[in-house]
């Protein structure tokens, strides 16, 4: 209970900016800076999920896998639609609190319950294959390969599952600290191999076969005097990319490591609780602090910083075309050029913006916090 209680009470101090109380010395999110606009921000489709996100920090992102993209509301909603025109395909209503997003793949789609039950249903249709009943909670998205689905959950173990039957092939448990951030980040799934980030710091290689331990690195270390200040957690999704595998943590330092051997290749000490996104030879960060930092992926060096954007609780960058995107919980989008992180465009999206958004080709889809979804383009 202690774990949960801080956890909410941390996330309120350390990531909305606002006192542990309230009060006069609330941080007021930077202002909006004015520019001219070099696009055009164009909405190709919107729709309503049936539902909306709920108020527990829940991260329900969308899931794009075909020529679909699914999402869940807070309440059990879960729907599939057409990534070209947004034409939904088909909606279940499950009639139990959500926790995290769907996760898609080989045909099926997975959501999982606030009571820690997983749920597989026909990609196709919305039916129902089967149900398992977990230890404990997951926030985070499911992820499937052709045999597994793989789920992370909140109290530290990664659980994989048989993709036909739900039945439990493997089991791999951590020791959690007592004090984290609310939420797990989402394991990577790939043919031979999962890669999960842990709340303690570590970052593992599982194999799926067994699930054994293929190597484990240590990728930030606690520092400070006070639990607060020695809290570092991944929570942010990892990200592989150009056959590097580059891991954010909160409180603790950005590393690039290989996957094939576990070399660490680069560290840069900067705090990050949000998934991660790249192009143009380099990866994006929304970091802590809500500055949005552009890193050459091959050595960390700092390629720009976009600083005009402090307190407005920033959602993951999504990279595509030539921009870098980043939500706000005021519900703007704020469109960044890859190259020096000037302002592009931007776009009011009348509600909050906490999800990772996604991208496919030259479109970025976006589900506020109100259930709305949007697929957007700049013209």
């Amino acid at each position: 209970m202690f774990k949960r209680i801080s956890s909410v009470l941390l996330l309120s101090a350390a990531i909305s900016g606002c006192s542990l109380w309230g009060g006069s010395d609330e941080v007021e999110p930077s202002p909006l800076v004015d520019f001219d606009a070099e696009k055009q921000v164009i909405v190709e489709w919107s729709r309503s999920i049936g539902g909306d996100l709920g108020d527990k920090f829940h991260q329900l992102t969308a899931t794009i896998s075909g020529d679909q993209i699914y999402a869940v509301s807070a309440d059990g909603n879960v729907g599939a639609f057409a990534l070209d025109d947004g034409e939904p395909r088909w909606e279940v209503d499950l009639d139990e609190a959500i926790s995290a997003g769907a996760g898609a793949g080989d045909n099926k789609v997975v959501v999982v319950t606030e009571q820690g039950e997983a749920i597989c249903l026909d990609a196709l249709t919305g039916g129902e294959l089967w149900r398992k009943q977990l230890a404990t909670e997951v926030t985070a998205e499911p992820q499937l390969n052709n045999e597994l689905v793989v789920v992370q959950l909140i109290n530290g173990s990664i659980v994989a599952l048989d993709s036909d039957t739900g039945v439990t092939r493997w089991r791999y448990d951590s020791l959690s600290p007592r004090l984290t951030l609310r939420g797990t980040s989402a394991p990577i799934v790939a043919l031979d191999v999962t890669l999960a980030g842990l709340d303690n710091g570590k970052f593992v290689a599982l194999d799926n076969a067994s699930g054994a331990t293929l190597w484990e690195q240590t990728v930030s270390y606690p520092e400070g005097r006070s639990e607060l200040e020695r809290m570092t957690d991944i929570d942010g999704r990892p990200m592989l990319y150009e056959k590097v595998m580059y891991i954010p943590s909160f409180q603790g330092d950005l590393v690039a490591i290989n996957p094939f051997n576990a070399q660490t290749l680069w560290k840069k000490k900067l705090s990050s609780y949000r998934s991660l996104a790249s192009g143009f030879g380099n990866v994006y960060v929304s970091e802590a602090n809500d500055h949005v930092q552009a890193l050459d992926a091959k050595n960390a060096a700092s390629v720009w910083s976009q600083s005009q954007l402090e307190n407005r609780m920033l959602s993951a960058p999504a990279a595509f075309g030539n921009v870098v995107a980043v939500g706000d919980r005021e519900g703007y989008i704020h469109f960044l050029s890859q190259i020096d992180g000037r302002f592009i465009a931007r776009y009011d999206a009348d509600a909050a913006i906490t999800s990772d958004m996604k991208t496919r080709g030259n479109r970025l889809f976006v589900l506020t916090d109100s259930g709305r979804l949007l697929a957007l383009t700049l013209k």
